[in-house]
């Protein structure tokens, strides 16, 4: 059994599925989930009837986009944005694609043309990640006043096609995946103790980037919320929280012991830049590394409880620079797994430079970081010893 805390939007489920293996994933965003229930349910999918679907959305959306029609869906009424999202060519256009949507009597293959919409209704947006989601005006864009969105949409069907017709071909197994949209910190309420062979994962990085609310337009439009106070969860349920949750708060200390660690007077470090910018100073940062790394003590904590004697976790996750202090935190999660009873195999780096981001308070860029100030991306190795040498590690 595979199993991926974080498992976004389904990629290592399915890799899982493809090489025969049984597949768990923890996701708490509702439109992450969608993508990875639809992704594992690939084996399952009707290539014909997907097929069908497509050429009846083609007649459906001609028919009624070059004629006077009205459309019956509406845009979500608590999606605001600081400029209209969609100009009103394209959001007409958008709305007749919600309407052919709602005809769809069939789960699986509603789910499809509303992933499909969602992967590509940025796109034709007058917003842009860059990397988070943005005016396009703001980054030098011009707004989209209008757009061929049902070719868009098209094109990902047929992608996602392609892709089914790939895997149903090659990856001929009878193995199942379980998508949880939970926290992956609620593990002892869906796994038993010892049930996991293998866990790879990467959790969200110590850089501030806020999946969720990049995701806010998805969740709205998807209906998966109805006003901001529907976010609020998945931020206080966020793994590492967000700095903009914790920055009003008095100074947070680590919930764990961690010795022979300067992982404390690093936090400290950060808590002391700054000061007379109040909540943007170091104070704000250092609690944000602190609930950051109480959350990496509760996922090692999660991992040691699932894992097998002698499986194998690969944990993906790139360093940091708070307030211009460097936070190593591979390493730091590598001293973290160990306290709490797993076995530290190894920390590797697959990538060697990663270009950083305005929290870092810096001028380290990737041309120009020192080698002790590169931000990177590193594969943190541990397992869980077997039973013999659990007892061994206890008598010596």
């Amino acid at each position: 059994m595979v199993l991926d805390p974080f498992a976004g939007v389904g990629t290592t489920l399915v890799e899982a599925l493809g090489a025969g293996h049984d597949a768990v994933g923890f996701e708490i965003n509702p439109y992450a989930a969608l993508a990875c229930q639809v992704k594992t349910a690939v084996a399952a999918i009707g290539h014909t009837d997907l097929m069908q679907a497509r050429a009846a959305f083609h007649d459906f959306y001609a028919d009624r986009v070059a004629g006077n029609y009205q459309p019956h869906s509406q845009p979500p009424l608590g999606f605001k944005s600081r400029a209209p999202f969609y100009s009103p060519l394209v959001l007409r256009k958008v709305l007749i694609v919600q309407d052919f949507i709602a005809t769809l009597t069939d789960d699986t293959l509603r789910r499809i043309f509303q992933l499909a919409f969602a992967a590509t209704m940025v796109t034709y947006s007058n917003y842009s990640y860059e990397p988070s989601l943005g005016r396009r005006v703001s980054s030098g864009k011009g707004e989209i006043i209008d757009f061929p969105v049902a070719d868009a949409i098209s094109a990902k069907l047929q992608e996602f096609v392609t892709d089914i017709a790939w895997f149903q071909h090659h990856a001929s197994t009878k193995a199942q995946a379980r998508v949880i949209q939970a926290s992956f910190f609620a593990y002892a309420h869906y796994l038993a103790p010892d049930s996991i062979d293998f866990v790879i994962t990467s959790p969200p990085y110590l850089n501030n980037y806020h999946y969720n609310r990049n995701t806010r337009p998805h969740l709205y439009w998807l209906g998966f919320a109805e006003k901001p106070a529907d976010l609020h969860a998945l931020e206080e349920a966020n793994f590492g929280k967000y700095w903009q949750t914790v920055r009003d708060q008095p100074a947070l200390a680590l919930d764990f012991v961690l010795p022979g660690s300067d992982l404390s007077e690093r936090i400290a470090s950060v808590r002391q830049c700054n000061p007379a910018r109040g909540i943007y100073g170091g104070n704000g940062w250092a609690n944000y590394a602190a609930s950051y790394f109480n959350d990496c003590y509760k996922l090692a904590k999660g991992i040691n409880y699932v894992l097998k004697p002698g499986g194998t976790a690969l944990v993906v996750i790139g360093n940091s620079i708070l307030q211009g202090v460097f936070m190593p935190t591979d390493r730091y999660f590598g001293e973290i797994a160990a306290a709490v009873g797993l076995e530290l195999v190894g920390i590797s780096t697959p990538r060697a430079t990663r270009v950083g981001n305005s929290i870092i308070k810096s001028k380290v860029r990737v041309a120009q970081a020192q080698d002790d100030h590169q931000l990177y991306e590193a594969v943190v190795e541990v397992r869980k010893s077997c039973g013999f040498w659990r007892m061994i590690q206890y008598l010596v």
